[in-house]
């Protein structure tokens, strides 16, 4: 009896391999591409920064004077409430990750860059350490003081700030006292806001703003005291905020 040879399957032909191994070459290079985007974009994701600083690739804090600094708006107490009490949920993280973004990336594209001013009473004054944003460094809780009107006395206002220094004097932290009347203006000191929060008190909620000054150099303390305050060199984009507990 005649052996029936089984026909053997036809073998797939060159081009297939060579077209499946570009096909695959093109989806590396489209995530390859998409995954570094997200990156450099994203600045203010702490994995993302980690990456860039593994890279060297992070830039480096832009040591601003008053005159120099990027464009912003200045505005006090009233004109902060407005503008951000009203953020919540979504908003509000989409609003704080691009403010973090802004000052990580040397305000490259200063988008909502709100500089604050008015006088604030200090309430509180802690050195910074390794968990926080940056550090070496201090930190000043304190609540504006505003006018009703042009001949009323200031009284206590719900916006609350975080005002950072980065410095490398932290024994300047002893400067400010409780009760201390901190005045901030557009220039020359550059507060820009870099985290927006509530706080509640006295069971009523409040505005709460972290700002960092961009403006770097010798900050005046009346007529007598000064200390120089500086870029931070590394941050910590995964640290909590607000920096005092509420």
């Amino acid at each position: 009896m005649p052996r029936i040879l089984e026909e053997l399957k036809p073998r797939r032909p060159a081009y297939f391999w060579w077209l499946l191994a570009n096909v695959l070459a093109l989806c590396f290079a489209v995530i390859s591409w998409a995954v570094c985007l997200d990156v450099f974009r994203n600045i203010e994701r702490p994995r993302n920064y980690e990456i860039l600083r593994k890279l060297h690739r992070l830039p480096t804090l832009q040591a601003y004077a008053a005159t120099d600094a990027p464009n912003g708006t200045g505005l006090a107490p009233k004109d902060l409430y407005h503008k951000f009490f009203g953020l919540s949920g979504k908003d509000l993280e989409g609003i704080n990750g691009l403010l973090l973004r802004n000052y990580l990336s040397n305000f490259d594209r200063p988008l909502m860059l709100t500089y604050i001013e008015g006088d604030y009473q200090v309430s509180r004054v802690r050195t910074l350490g390794q968990t926080d944003f940056f550090n070496p460094g201090f930190v000043i809780r304190a609540q504006a003081w505003v006018k009703p009107d042009e001949y009323a006395v200031a009284a206590p206002y719900p916006v609350h700030i975080e005002y950072v220094f980065p410095t490398t004097d932290v024994a300047a932290a002893g400067y400010f006292k409780s009760r201390d009347i901190l005045g901030v203006k557009r220039s020359p000191n550059c507060a820009a806001v870099v985290h927006v929060g509530k706080l509640t008190v006295d069971g009523e909620l409040a505005l709460l703003l972290t700002v960092i000054p961009i403006a770097y150099g010798p900050y005046q303390i009346g007529s007598v005291r000064s200390f120089d305050i500086k870029p931070p060199t590394l941050l910590r984009p995964g640290a909590t905020f607000p920096m005092f507990g509420n």
